[in-house]
């Protein structure tokens, strides 16, 4: 198929407090906060997070490639768009780190309220670029930093609430109340995948290219700012404080958790790294495959898209229930087998036409769901519970680095030069990676 190095973007341009101060009163309430009001935060802060995320995500591989890289066939132009895509989780721990050090010594408010500025900043930026053909390599090289400040952001987001939200509920339920976190992924690919299927759908091809793609990166810094306020309202009252002294969710330096519980921080990586390979391999790699190799239209496959993302929440909940009853970690390594065996099928239903690709994304994000549903927290439990608030979020962000980083690039690259069955032995790397870490964490429990 001959590839489209189609030059776009030609066009004219389109149209703090102090810890002790009396902010932390500003929303005060006399009740306590039960794990209802905190499952709430929890779902929009990862919602905007995640709808932030995935604007980037489906931009790299449907907009990107003509508007930054005109210069390469389209191949090359989407494998440089997903290096540059990859830079944002080899910033995120370095955010963490220095953004924990912030919340030290100032505030969790203040925190908050810093990082997520900077995301919307860095996001809404990436909007307003001048294309390659009229800043030329500055464009590329804008976008690149851009690209690590939204990692950088994103480090300084962790709230503690998804841990909070663990050691709060109920014995029984603590399956339930950890996947709800999980479900701000499903939602915010959902929103977004709506946007930009709408905008494809109702543009011409130039005008999308030209400042259509800009307009999802205005509303996630809209989404972002509502979001802050959303969580700033609940993590501000003293009952919220009261809990996270309680259960310890304070930041600690990181050398200290990585010295005494480094293990932890690697097993809990690795025992997610099935979900986190699988997340981008029906998300964001089918869109630059069929782009490359197919006729259809990315409008109405985003359609097919959502509604994977509908049954990725089906599975998210359907992940609580079985969890409380079969276990967390039995429920991640049964989910991680089958995706192994999901991953076998990858050439045939990618080479099967319509009916094919569309069962791919449908059964991929349903398993999607029931597996990302608890990979989070299913082996940071073994966090001593001073290292828990900064061990869990340093294990999510390995998780990312490892499993999801790199994955569209690396999936591209295999399918186009060795063929779709290079995914399939990639992605199997993932579900073997989480068995092996799950089977030495229940070693360890059992010696200890």
């Amino acid at each position: 198929m001959q590839q489209n190095t189609t030059t776009y973007g030609d066009a004219a341009a389109a149209p703090i407090t102090a810890p002790n101060s009396g902010a932390r009163n500003i929303n005060s309430r006399d009740t306590a906060i039960a794990p209802g009001d905190i499952a709430v935060g929890v779902v929009i802060g990862r919602a905007s997070e995640y709808f932030d995320f995935f604007v980037y995500a489906i931009a790299s591989a449907l907009v990107f490639p003509a508007v930054f890289f005109p210069f390469a066939d389209r191949l090359e132009g989407t494998l440089y768009s997903f290096a540059i895509f990859a830079l944002a989780y080899i910033a995120r721990p370095i955010g963490t780190v220095i953004f924990m050090a912030i919340q030290r010594h100032f505030s969790r408010e203040i925190k908050l309220t810093i990082a997520l500025f900077m995301l919307g900043t860095a996001t809404v930026a990436v909007s307003a670029l001048p294309t390659y053909s009229r800043w030329g390599e500055w464009a590329i090289i804008s976008l690149a930093i851009l690209r690590l400040g939204q990692g950088f952001a994103l480090g300084g987001t962790w709230d503690g609430l998804p841990s909070l939200l663990a050691l709060n509920a109920p014995e029984h339920k603590r399956g339930w109340y950890a996947m709800l976190g999980q479900l701000g992924a499903p939602v915010g690919f959902i929103i977004a995948a709506g946007i930009f299927s709408y905008l494809m759908a109702e543009l011409s091809q130039d005008d999308f290219l030209v400042w259509g793609w800009r307009f999802p990166f205005y509303v996630a810094f809209a989404i972002n700012v509502v979001a802050l306020f959303a969580r700033l309202r609940l993590v501000s009252t003293p009952d919220y404080t009261h809990l996270l002294d309680e259960h310890q969710l304070d930041p600690v330096p990181v050398r200290e958790v990585v010295g005494k519980q480094g293990g932890t921080i690697v097993l809990g990586a690795l025992a997610a790294l099935a979900s986190y390979a699988l997340f981008h391999v029906v998300t964001v790699f089918p869109l630059s495959w069929l782009q490359l190799y197919d006729t259809r239209s990315m409008a109405e496959f985003l359609q097919i898209q959502m509604w994977g993302g509908g049954l990725a929440i089906v599975g998210v909940l359907a992940s609580g229930l079985i969890a409380d009853k079969f276990g967390r970690r039995n429920t991640l390594g049964t989910l991680a087998a089958l995706i192994a065996l999901f991953a076998g099928f990858v050439p045939t239903l990618m080479d099967g036409g319509v009916a094919g690709q569309n069962t791919f994304i449908l059964i991929g994000f349903l398993l999607l769901g029931m597996s990302y549903g608890q990979a989070a927290g299913a082996v940071t439990s073994n966090f001593l519970a001073e290292y828990r608030y900064t061990g869990a979020a340093l294990t999510s962000d390995l998780a990312w680095l490892v499993g999801a980083a790199f994955a569209p690039l690396v999936a591209l690259g295999l399918a186009a030069n060795y063929g779709l069955g290079f995914v399939s032995l990639y992605l199997l790397s993932g579900a073997v990676a989480s068995l092996a870490a799950l089977s030495v964490n229940r070693a360890l429990e059992i010696r200890n």
